[in-house]
């Protein structure tokens, strides 16, 4: 694809769209003829060409294989397709040029271009090319570590201007500096709504510029940062901040970072604060222990919005399930609650039966690779005659070389109780959702 300069220089090769471009502000770009870009485009001809636009899922080495036989299919005359997946392939500068035949033809619900070693020149002309065209809905270029600035450039660019985007993963690659910059002054005014972000070197100045983006950012609704090496303190402090500040944000995934109690301390203080906004907060993995479970305690009983409180493979253990046990008890918004390998056993089940038995709201509660024997069992299974909001219980069977056959009967009769219950209650709330 053939760039135009920031300046407005003139540009011959393809007028009907030029003349078209001319009225847009921003990057001019143009394009060659189509009979100089790519040879052609091919499916199966036995199938039918509405059976194409439904299920078409194509791959970049059927570029080269004929557009004829495609056109005659009615395909490339216009239409929505699931998914142009190009994950893994090569896509040099001439190959990225080579899409425009298929991007001004087709809209695709995801394009998928991880790990297709996109480079600066070429990155920048696909990315021009998918603004021009609105291609995509949802883009995905992680794992491409090689695109430099003309390309981050250009994404920014499309993030800003594009009135079809709404879903960017950009994972495993290096947010920092320039790209950061970059990628942080478009969301102050785009209208994306997810963004991934996992692995992107995110810690420190970086994640205080794109703080600062979204702070005052009205569209975002899910923000995923997993893998970032986030720590307790100043990345908390801006993530504390994010929660003030931002009420539009739904959705906050942190799993495996290291933001530790005194990090879930700056978090609950933000969380304090919201109104309206967060509903969904995933804290796996996090190095939080039953210390950081007293700043949860202070902040669970005014939560309003909060649903869903993902806190697996941490280090809980029952002295932390007792100390949230109350709050819990008191809280009116949760709906989900992740406790999965957070080293609670039957004294920790018990207390959440507790919490079970008062509650009219849980639906969902976790309690995957804990050490959750017959006792803990008994203990769930008796709240759940008294609990009617409760439509999912996770809990792995106890091993059956630590069970003779007497308990181990017990156990099959315990479970299956807690299964009954439980869809009972979700088949009552599905009869009167006014219930939930």
């Amino acid at each position: 694809m053939t760039r135009c300069s920031d300046s407005g220089e003139d540009c011959t090769e393809n007028p009907d769209r030029n003349q078209k471009k001319r009225k847009k502000r921003g990057k001019h770009v143009s394009f060659p003829p189509d009979e100089q870009i790519v040879s052609g485009f091919a499916e199966d001809a036995g199938r039918t060409g509405q059976g194409l636009r439904q299920n078409l899922n194509i791959s970049f080495k059927k570029l080269h294989a004929g557009i004829p036989q495609l056109n005659k299919q009615g395909v490339c005359g216009g239409g929505s397709v699931e998914c142009l997946d190009l994950k893994g392939e090569r896509l040099d500068h001439r190959s990225c040029e080579a899409l425009e035949v298929v991007l001004k033809s087709l809209h695709f619900d995801f394009i998928n271009l991880q790990a297709a070693q996109l480079e600066e020149n070429g990155a920048s002309s696909l990315l021009d090319m998918i603004l021009y065209y609105e291609s995509t809905t949802y883009l995905d270029i992680s794992d491409n570590g090689s695109m430099g600035t003309s390309s981050w450039r250009a994404l920014a660019h499309l993030i800003k201007q594009s009135v079809c985007l709404s879903r960017l993963d950009a994972c495993n690659v290096c947010l920092v500096d320039y790209p950061v910059q970059s990628l942080s002054k478009a969301l102050l005014t785009s209208r994306l709504q997810v963004l991934h972000l996992n692995n992107v070197q995110l810690s420190g100045s970086s994640l205080f510029t794109l703080v600062c983006a979204l702070k005052t950012n009205r569209a975002l609704l899910e923000l995923h940062l997993s893998s970032n090496q986030l720590n307790s303190y100043q990345d908390a402090m801006q993530l504390g901040d994010l929660l003030r500040y931002n009420s539009t944000l739904q959705t906050l995934e942190l799993s495996d970072n290291v933001l530790g109690d005194a990090g879930l301390e700056e978090l609950c203080d933000g969380l304090s604060r919201q109104t309206k906004g967060l509903k969904v907060l995933i804290l796996k993995n996090n190095q939080i222990t039953e210390r950081g479970m007293n700043h949860l305690a202070k902040t669970l009983p005014g939560l309003k919005i909060l649903e869903v409180l993902d806190l697996g493979d941490n280090h809980l253990g029952n002295e932390g399930i007792q100390v949230i046990r109350e709050p819990l008890m008191v809280n009116s918004s949760l709906l989900h609650l992740g406790l999965a390998q957070s080293n609670i056993t039957c004294e920790g089940a018990v207390a959440l039966a507790e919490f079970l038995a008062e509650s009219r709201l849980i639906q969902r509660l976790d309690l995957h690779q804990n050490r959750v024997k017959l006792g803990g069992l008994m203990a769930l299974s008796l709240a759940l005659r008294i609990n009617c909001s409760l439509s999912h219980l996770g809990v792995d069977p106890i091993p059956p070389q630590e069970l003779d056959e007497f308990l181990s009967e017990t156990q099959k009769r315990l479970q299956a109780e807690i299964t009954q219950r439980c869809k009972a209650n979700a088949s009552r709330l599905q009869r009167d959702p006014s219930e939930r």
